[in-house]
């Protein structure tokens, strides 16, 4: 059936690149005109493919053109065409991502920042930035993602890089859409939003809802799948245009809730390769449920066409409970369930419990209430000016934000036993007698920058200002009511200058060379004298125009004097969050990304053509043991586990007036999951994958379209990481279809 589909829609792919209709499109225009300079809205950085081109630092910009193509709610998929970005997936559904720029460290996408609208959106960007909560790619109107130089605007975290969401915009004009679809694994989506501006006020009202029963099967047949709900409203009021001061407050709104059916709990070797979509028994209690809050208000002023104020308020409120397997106990021997599933001929008793062939003992499973709440506020401003001189324009801009964030932990262990495949509860723990504690950042952050054209030639030299205080109040587990006389407290502080200059000269002939040098810098945890993590990193590349063939091509070298590794649970760790000191890293690459259109000619017809490609190598400079194993024991020249040395990707698409076809296919190169050098033990491998979509869209109406959406069309088996514990399958061939009405 599977082959038959595939068959199927080549065929229409055939079919519908043979039609002629009379109706032609335009074509789209490469922006190599000059165009004036302007300042952009508070909540993005580019705003457009043409500024994202002409930063003095790599950038990218995936339009609202782009995101429609293939409707991803998963930002694995939507990030995979970006060169320089790696990123192993875990739940095959792209809910909790694990994100690096230029080699930073993957797990959790802690080591990048993450913004929505241009504000902080991690749980706890500076005290426990670790994304569990991760914003919806499906309902966003670009995303924009920022490395080398030019970003260290955007920080704390400046040696990767930044990605910025651009949430839907308040129209124009009265106008809206509603999107559904529905497909294999009962996985659908509803999409509606609707919005309207007049002349002083504005609003904008969305709701998403994504569903699924999930791809994986537990013995007792059930579901595996989540249910995420998301709600954002916004309004403005702005100033009439004969005004003298033009200003406008916006305020926005966004809820989103999850019940996610997902476990840490992957399989052995043997198992995944017997049925890698199989779960074992002892992961059936497994459920996260989290609640997000975001609320924003944005302030501009223009005092001139030239001179603008934009300051932002943010307040944003996350809540989960990842109730999980965590240990088990078997002949009086307690065990982590990494341990058990990385030596399950050692632990074979447990084994045979976690897989439900055996009745266990009461109290032989260990079930963690990871129950967390995050909370993350402050204000921000920033100042941005700019003139022209005599064949110079000059920009300034000067930004401050004062953030606060924390982390509160009030966890507990309830305990299980496994009858007939059954779990039940045996002990019903007291809240708060696990981990209970309170982590938080009070942060005071700066920066400036300076960009300075002359003709052809743009320098732009920044610097950056972050002061941090990191502190922790450790109740106790014996303390669940948090009586503070029996508590304990720690604090670090950090302060730090971030400097940074990049260049871009265009030439006439379509070719333009950038690049540039900046410090890298991510903050320590909350362990009194540990240090950031520090680097220096270098860029040199060029964007070309070539005939037909549009490009860029980026050389990237970092260089840390002091990498910094999280115990996270979520990579195999005992969740505790503290960091060590790696030593010295060298991460350099190259990145490479084209574009074509084989069909430039014809006016009825374009066929573009993208292929990306990204290089990455690694290299410890130093030996040490790593905290719980995580990156093992290191050697001198060993490389970081979970960053692939070879990435390739290719999108080849069909667009006409009335139908739109998209095929596209990534490369993921293997990688190791401790560190290590030569050849990868099989036990440490996770092996490369070539994995392909389809997308298709066909006009019926101006305002109505069908949809239909393949995921891994080749039906391909893969693995995607080892961690938290254990392998881990990606999506299995999947079709979805629906319709979009635009109104």
């Amino acid at each position: 059936m599977k082959k038959l589909l595939t068959s199927i829609l080549l065929s229409f792919c055939a079919i519908a690149y043979s039609q002629n209709d009379e109706t032609k499109t335009a074509k789209a225009q490469d922006s190599i005109q000059k165009l004036d300079e302007v300042i952009l809205n508070a909540n993005v950085i580019f705003g457009n493919k043409y500024v994202a081109k002409n930063r003095t630092g790599s950038s990218y910009y995936i339009s609202p053109e782009e995101l429609k193509k293939f409707n991803y709610t998963d930002i694995n998929r939507v990030l995979r065409s970006v060169p320089g970005v790696n990123f192993y997936e875990e739940d095959g559904f792209g809910l909790r991502p694990n994100i690096s720029l230029r080699g930073t460290s993957p797990e959790r996408s802690a080591k990048i920042s993450i913004m929505e609208d241009g504000v902080l959106i991690a749980p706890a960007p500076y005290s426990a930035p670790a994304a569990y909560y991760f914003p919806s790619v499906a309902r966003m109107q670009a995303v924009e993602i920022l490395k080398g130089s030019s970003q260290i605007q955007y920080g704390p975290f400046t040696t990767g890089g930044a990605i910025n969401f651009v949430s839907a915009q308040i129209p124009n004009t009265f106008q809206g859409q509603v999107r559904a679809s529905y497909g294999s694994f009962e996985t659908s989506q509803l999409h509606a939003r609707v919005g309207d501006q007049k002349e002083t006020v504005g609003y904008m009202v969305e709701f998403l809802n994504h569903a699924s029963n999930g791809f994986k099967n537990l013995p007792s047949g059930a579901n595996t799948g989540f249910d995420i709900n998301d709600v954002v409203a916004k309004f403005r009021v702005n100033s009439r245009k004969e005004a003298s001061l033009q200003q406008s407050l916006e305020a926005k709104f966004q809820y989103s809730n999850q019940d996610s059916n997902e476990t840490y709990l992957g399989l052995t070797d043997a198992d995944f390769a017997n049925a890698p979509f199989d779960r074992y028994a002892a992961s059936q209690v497994d459920n996260i449920t989290t609640e997000h809050v975001q609320l924003m208000l944005t302030h501009t002023v223009d005092f001139t066409k030239d001179l603008r104020l934009t300051t932002q308020a943010y307040h944003n409120k996350f809540s989960r409970n990842w109730y999980k397997l965590n240990d088990v106990s078997a002949n009086g021997e307690k065990v982590g369930i990494t341990d058990i599933l990385t030596n399950p001929e050692q632990f074979s008793s447990h084994m045979a419990i976690i897989r439900g062939d055996e009745d266990s003992a009461n109290d032989a499973f260990f079930v963690r209430a990871n129950n967390r709440a995050y909370y993350s506020q402050g204000i921000q401003s920033k100042f941005d000016y700019h003139f022209y001189g005599n064949e110079t324009f000059h920009d300034i801009e000067v930004g401050v934000r004062y953030h606060y964030d924390e982390e509160d932990r009030f966890q507990w262990d309830d305990r299980y036993n496994i009858v007939n495949g059954i779990m039940n509860l045996t002990f019903d723990a007291i809240e708060g007698s696990g981990a209970n504690r309170i982590s938080s950042a009070n942060a005071l952050a700066a920066f400036a920058m300076y960009k300075f054209k002359y003709k052809n030639l743009t320098v732009s030299p920044g610097l950056r200002y972050e002061n941090i205080l990191l502190d922790r109040i450790d109740f106790g587990s014996n303390n669940p009511g948090r009586n503070p006389g029996a508590a304990s407290e720690r604090e670090n502080r950090v302060e730090v200058w971030i400097p940074g200059i990049g260049f871009n000269y265009a030439f006439a002939n379509d070719i333009s060379v950038f690049g540039g040098v900046h410090k890298g810098f991510s903050p320590p945890s909350n362990q009194p004298g540990q240090k950031a993590e520090e680097s220096i990193n270098y860029e040199l590349g060029s964007r070309f125009v070539l005939g037909e063939i549009r490009g860029e091509v980026i050389g990237f070298y970092n260089d840390y004097s002091n990498l910094l590794g999280s115990d996270l649970a979520a990579t195999g760790g005992s969740g505790s969050l503290e960091q060590f000191n790696a030593g010295g890293v060298l991460v350099n690459g190259l990145e490479l990304l084209l574009n074509y259109d084989l069909l430039s000619k014809n006016d009825n017809l374009s066929l573009p053509i993208t292929v990306g490609y990204t290089l990455t190598n690694t290299e410890f400079q130093s030996s040490f043991s790593s905290n719980e194993g995580l990156w093992g024991e290191v050697t001198e020249g060993d490389e970081l586990p979970y960053i692939p040395k070879h990435q390739f990707n290719m999108m080849i698409g069909l667009e006409h007036a009335k139908f739109d076809l998209s095929l596209s296919g990534r490369f993921n190169g293997e990688f190791r999951t401790m560190a290590g050098t030569g050849s990868i033990p099989q036990n440490e491998l996770v092996e490369s994958n070539f994995i392909v979509d389809f997308a298709a869209k066909y006009h019926l109406l101006k305002q109505l379209s069908l949809t239909g959406h393949v995921i891994n069309l080749l039906d391909e088996t893969y693995a995607v990481s080892r961690v938290p514990s254990g392998l881990r399958p990606g999506h299995p061939f999947g079709v979805y279809g629906g319709l979009e009405f635009r109104f």
